[in-house]
């Protein structure tokens, strides 16, 4: 008798009668099409129709979901959380600097770069530090090799985010980089190149946001709400610049509890 699945399921493939009786061998090769069909037809037989899979309760509990708790974002200090309005107004500046780079990015990735201007590839992880942040941070170089008779060397001290930089970067280059300077900071100190590059990635941050975008901004808003919790006084140089991430990180890409609350 054919099963309810066999009456439901169209024959993609119609057979030729067949003598039940003839012989096959179901080791072999099969001879022509006829044959194949009839061996698989024969080794469809030798199973069940609905197979139950023998589950060992001990084994899924070694392999249960691990929850791992979060540390959530530091609350500000009394009086170092910006004003509402404040965020708001830094919101809608942010928003006219992303409008204007979408604008004019095909036009500023046409200038061309001055001789030093030597951008690392995606992947060079140490190359993009040193090229943000500048050699000196990483070589302990003293100030007196960078003398004013000599110029600036950006080498030394960074390269700036220049839109005809930043303009040549795709969205994956702008996501590494950012998240490159993330992991730095995350066991560094604030400093103002590290305000400047991460500012201006954010502004070069297409939405909707992917996933590991997602990740890497609240891992930026809780860090500097972390170096911010340890600030000895309102008139420190780096609030306003960590006030100001944590503001764009939940305010306008909408981590909203990660946002300062008015007080």
């Amino acid at each position: 008798m054919k099963s309810d699945v066999e009456d439901l399921m169209p024959r993609l493939l119609p057979m030729d009668s067949v003598d039940p009786l003839t012989p096959l061998n179901l080791d072999g090769p099969p001879r022509n099409p006829q044959e194949y069909l009839r061996q698989v037809q024969l080794e469809a037989a030798l199973y069940p129709e609905v197979a139950v899979a023998q589950i060992d309760p001990k084994k899924l509990k070694k392999k249960q979901t691990i929850n791992i708790s979060v540390a959530e974002c530091h609350a500000a200090p009394a009086g170092f959380s910006p004003s509402l309005e404040w965020q708001q107004r830094q919101v809608s500046n942010f928003s006219d600097v992303r409008q204007s780079i979408t604008k004019n990015r095909q036009r500023w990735s046409c200038h061309s770069l001055d001789d030093n201007v030597l951008m690392p590839t995606q992947e060079d992880e140490e190359g993009w530090k040193k090229f943000c942040l500048g050699q000196q941070l990483f070589q302990d170089l003293s100030s007196s090799n960078t003398g004013a008779e000599e110029g600036l060397d950006y080498s030394k001290v960074g390269f700036p985010p220049l839109l005809t930089i930043v303009s040549r970067l795709n969205q994956s280059t702008v996501l590494t980089v950012l998240d490159i300077l993330i992991s730095w900071f995350e066991e560094g100190d604030f400093i103002p190149q590290l305000g400047q590059w991460v500012y201006a990635l954010l502004a070069c941050l297409e939405k909707p946001l992917l996933p590991e975008a997602h990740s890497s901004i609240r891992q930026l808003a809780r860090r500097c709400a972390q170096l911010r919790s340890n600030l000895a006084s309102q008139d420190d140089d780096s609030l306003p610049a960590l006030n100001l991430l944590i503001c764009l990180v939940g305010r306008y890409f909408e981590q909203n509890d990660l946002a300062d609350q008015p007080e």
